[in-house]
């Protein structure tokens, strides 16, 4: 599969030669932060894998908590993140937005709205082996109302496939006789629609709605719903318009408020660099002006911003 991240997998890999330069990184008096983040960097998911298992079997050490132990901040944020599975590292986010102190909904607002049906199913998976309850009962026992259904219905990742053309403009139709043309919302609408329906057919869908109701969808769920579940329906809109588009707008968000959110910046760096950073980075650069590397240089330091600038993976 063609991929269009900005981390390959090395080519001349050795998951034997890079366990023993991590190691020698990290052995003795102080670390060589350098070496590790411009190896792990340079390495593609399923290679860190590899390496971890090398480094457990030549040292008998757990390379994470080694490298736990010798890294701190948001660097060790950065590369702890990138040495999870790439669903495991989803399911571990989820996990923590849910369980932690109040529940992150921006973070389930994000996964659960830009991820596919089969990423869905796989994050659902291991969630289930990694913290034996299940995701969705979680997502329950943790939110309320019309945003609580919503959320379940997207993490099952059932999705109809393809494009219905029998049914856009009803679909249109009832989005607008729900919202728009009547006193009082049907929230109910919305969630069927654009919680079950393809990204292809809505896309359709909100072409139709346009031409109906003169303004984009987007405004009138603004004007229609409030809180977390008009975070959610705008985010599912926006993915299913364009994921890549839904991340440039999140990562420019992430360092252009008041202070730099670390936490979202680190994982959408980490779970887009090898599906999609190269279009999210041209995406940015079409609705900034500016490149992702650039603002990334602005507005990070040290070796924590050398670490991200890897990821990125060049200036455009």
């Amino acid at each position: 599969m063609a991929t269009r991240g900005s981390v390959k997998p090395f080519v001349n890999f050795n998951a034997k030669h890079d366990a023993e330069v991590l190691r020698k990184a990290m052995k003795g008096i102080g670390t060589d932060e350098d070496a590790i983040l411009m190896l792990l960097a340079a390495r593609s998911n399923a290679q860190r894998q590899e390496i971890k298992a090398a480094y457990k079997k030549a040292f008998s050490k757990d390379l994470v908590k080694d490298l736990r132990s010798e890294l701190g901040g948001k660097l060790e944020d950065l590369i702890v993140a990138l040495m999870f599975p790439s669903t495991i590292y989803d399911a571990h986010e989820l996990h923590k937005a849910i369980k932690g102190v109040g529940t992150e909904d921006k973070v389930l607002i994000e996964i659960l709205a830009s991820r596919t049906c089969d990423e869905m199913k796989d994050i659902a998976k291991a969630y289930k082996k990694e913290y034996g309850s299940k995701l969705e009962k979680d997502i329950m026992g943790d939110t309320s109302g019309h945003y609580q259904r919503l959320l379940v219905i997207l993490a099952q990742g059932n999705k109809e496939e393809g494009v219905d053309e029998s049914r856009v403009e009803k679909d249109a139709k009832e989005l607008f006789a729900a919202g728009e043309e009547k006193f009082g919302t049907d929230e109910d609408k919305f969630i069927n629609i654009l919680g079950n329906r393809s990204a292809e057919h809505l896309r359709k869908v909100f072409d139709a709605y346009k031409k109906i109701a003169g303004c984009d969808i987007e405004e009138s769920i603004k004007d229609e719903c409030t809180g977390n579940l008009e975070a959610l329906l705008l985010a599912v809109v926006k993915c299913a318009k364009s994921v890549t588009g839904y991340f440039a707008e999140l990562v420019r968000e992430s360092m252009r408020c008041a202070g730099t959110d670390d936490e979202t910046l680190i994982r959408i760096m980490v779970s887009r660099s090898e599906r999609d950073m190269l279009d999210v980075r041209a995406v940015y650069k079409k609705m900034y002006g500016e490149s992702l590397y650039s603002t990334i240089k602005e507005d990070t330091e040290g070796d924590y911003q050398k670490a991200l600038l890897y990821l990125c993976g060049g200036n455009d």
